[in-house]
C-alpha cells in the first residue's frame, strides 16, 4: 500500500483499474497518512472522511481517477454543504448551496474529496499562516512556511497526504507553494477552467484555479478535467489542440527561451539560490537542444506595476467584504480582519470606481507590452518562482505591515506580472538550497500555450526527475 500511496494521481487510477488495490482501500490508506502527518503540518483544516467513505459507491463507473483521494483548497474550490470558511473566522457558519464547476468535474472524474485545505486569509498574502487556524508548516522543515495562498494544499502533497490537491493563483498561490515545497504548479491561462457559478472572475481576471502535483502528467491529466468555458462565463481561453495529457512526452521542437535571473525592475534584491536554479534550468534546457539566452519581455522593468496591481487586489478585497456583510447581516468590522486585510480595504475604500477604472486599463497596456515579447518569436521565458529565498514561518509579520507589504512585494515579483497578463506559467521542482530546501524555477508561455508547457516541463522531468521526500 505504501507504495501506490506515494504514486502520483495517475498511477494510482491506473493501480485501481487494475485491481492491485480497491478505491477504498486506497482511500482508507490516504486517510490514515493525514491523521498521522497532519499533526505537525496543519495542512487540513477541514475533514470529511466519513462523507467520502460514504460515496465511493456512487463514483461513476468508468471514471478516469475513480477512487484517487483528493484535497480541495479552502478558497475557490466551493463544495455544497461543506465548511467554507478563505481561511477567515469571519466566514463561521457560511456554507455553500452548490458545488462550483470545477468540484462537479472532479467529482464526474471519480476523485474523491477527503477535505479542505489552509490558506491564508481570503489569500491575499503568500504564507499560509491564518489567525483563524494557524500556520502550515513545510514537509521539507516545518520551521518554514510552505508558502500561500496554496500552503495547505502543497504541504499535503508534498507530505504524501494525497497525490495531488486543488489550488488557485491570483499573484503566485500555486507557484510559490509550489516552488517551496518542491512540487509542479501550473497556473492555467485566463479563462482556462471556469470559476462559477458563484464568479465570473477573480481578482478582476488575475486569479485562476489549477492544482499542485508530484509529476507533470498529474498536472496535464488534472487540468483536462477541469478545463472548458461554462456558459455565462465572461471569456475563455483559446482552444488548445486537444488533451494536455497527451502533450506529455511529445517532442516541444526546437524553442527560443529567454531567461531572468534577478528582476529587471531594480526594487527587488537577487536571490543567490533563485539566480543558481535559473543558471542551472538554462544549461539544461540548452542540452536539451533549445536556444537559450539572457532578456526577457521589457515591460517588466515598469516600476508602475506593483502599484496598479495592488490597488486591484485591495480594491476587489474590499468587494469581498463587502458581499461577506451582506451575507451574514451585519458589517465586516475592522478588527474582525487580520491587519493587512483591515489596511488593504480602507486603502480600497479611499479610492473612487474610476480610479480602480484606470488601474485596469493600465494593466491592459501592460498585457499587450508583456505580449510583444513573445510575438516576437521568443517561445518561453524562465525566471524564478519566488523572488526571496525560502523563509521561516512568521517572516510575513501579520503586525508590522510596513515590512509585510514590502517582503510580499518582492515575493510576488515575478509571478503577479503573468497573472496581470493572464498567461500560463509553470514552477518545477528543479534545485535545492544549501540547506536542502526546494527552490522552483519558473516557465511562461505565450496565451493559450498550456500545451507547450507540458511539452517541456516533460521533456525535463525525463531527463532529471523530480524528488520528493520518502513517506513512510
Amino acid at each position: 500500500m505504501r507504495e501506490i500511496l506515494n504514486m502520483d494521481a495517475v498511477g494510482q487510477a491506473r493501480a485501481i483499474r487494475d485491481g492491485q488495490v480497491s478505491a477504498r482501500e486506497l482511500t482508507e490508506a490516504a486517510i490514515a497518512r493525514i491523521e498521522a502527518a497532519d499533526g505537525e503540518l496543519n495542512a487540513v483544516i477541514h475533514r470529511r472522511f466519513d462523507r467520502a467513505l460514504a460515496e465511493l459507491d456512487t463514483i461513476p463507473v468508468g471514471a478516469p481517477f475513480r477512487g484517487v483521494p483528493i484535497l480541495l483548497k479552502d478558497l475557490g474550490w466551493r463544495e455544497g454543504a461543506e465548511p467554507y470558511s478563505a481561511g477567515s473566522g469571519v466566514r463561521d457558519g457560511l456554507v455553500n448551496a452548490e458545488d462550483g464547476h470545477g468540484v462537479v468535474r472532479l467529482r464526474e472524474a471519480g476523485f474523491v474529496l477527503l477535505g479542505r485545505t489552509n490558506t491564508p486569509e481570503f489569500g491575499s498574502t503568500i504564507t499560509t499562516e491564518p489567525a483563524a487556524f494557524g500556520p502550515t508548516r513545510n514537509p521539507y522543515d516545518p520551521a518554514y512556511s510552505a508558502g500561500g495562498s496554496s500552503g495547505g494544499s502543497a504541504a499535503a502533497v508534498a507530505a504524501g497526504m494525497v497525490a495531488l490537491a486543488t489550488a488557485s493563483d491570483g499573484g503566485g498561490s500555486i507557484r510559490i507553494p509550489a516552488s517551496l515545497c518542491g512540487l509542479v504548479g501550473l497556473k492555467p491561462t485566463r479563462g482556462r477552467v471556469s470559476l462559477g457559478p458563484a464568479l465570473g472572475e477573480g481578482w478582476s481576471g488575475f486569479s485562476c484555479p489549477g492544482f499542485v502535483t508530484r509529476s507533470v502528467r498529474d498536472t496535464a491529466a488534472a487540468l483536462d478535467v477541469v478545463a472548458g468555458m461554462h456558459p455565462g462565463d465572461p471569456y475563455g481561453a483559446q482552444p488548445l489542440p486537444g488533451r494536455l495529457a497527451d502533450e506529455a512526452g511529445r517532442d516541444p521542437g526546437r524553442l527560443r527561451i529567454g531567461f531572468l535571473t534577478a528582476h529587471p525592475r531594480g526594487d527587488v534584491p537577487e536571490v543567490p539560490e533563485a539566480a543558481e536554479a535559473v543558471t542551472a534550468a538554462a544549461a539544461l534546457l540548452e542540452s536539451l537542444g533549445h536556444d537559450v539566452a539572457p532578456g526577457g519581455p521589457g515591460a517588466l522593468a515598469d516600476t508602475d506595476f506593483p502599484l496598479h496591481f495592488g490597488a486591484i487586489v485591495a480594491d476587489n478585497l474590499a468587494a469581498l467584504v463587502a458581499a461577506l456583510s451582506e451575507a451574514r447581516g451585519k458589517p465586516v468590522e475592522p478588527e474582525e480582519l487580520e491587519p493587512r486585510n483591515a489596511a488593504m480595504v480602507r486603502a480600497a475604500r479611499g479610492r473612487s470606481a474610476p480610479d480602480h477604472i484606470r488601474s485596469v486599463q493600465w494593466v491592459d497596456a501592460f498585457r499587450r507590452r508583456m505580449a510583444a515579447w513573445w510575438a516576437e518569436g521568443h517561445d518561453l521565458l524562465l525566471m524564478p518562482s519566488l523572488g526571496v529565498a525560502p523563509f521561516p514561518l512568521g517572516w510575513i509579520p501579520p503586525d508590522d505591515l510596513s515590512v509585510a507589504f514590502g517582503r510580499t512585494a518582492h515575493a510576488v515579483a515575478f509571478t503577479s506580472p503573468i497573472n496581470a497578463t493572464g498567461q500560463p506559467a509553470v514552477s518545477l521542482p528543479l534545485h535545492r538550497n544549501a540547506a536542502g530546501l526546494p527552490v522552483g524555477v519558473q516557465l511562461v508561455a505565450a496565451a493559450g500555450r498550456e500545451d507547450l508547457l507540458v511539452r517541456v516541463a516533460a521533456q525535463i522531468e525525463q531527463v532529471r526527475p523530480f524528488e520528493h521526500p520518502a513517506m513512510p
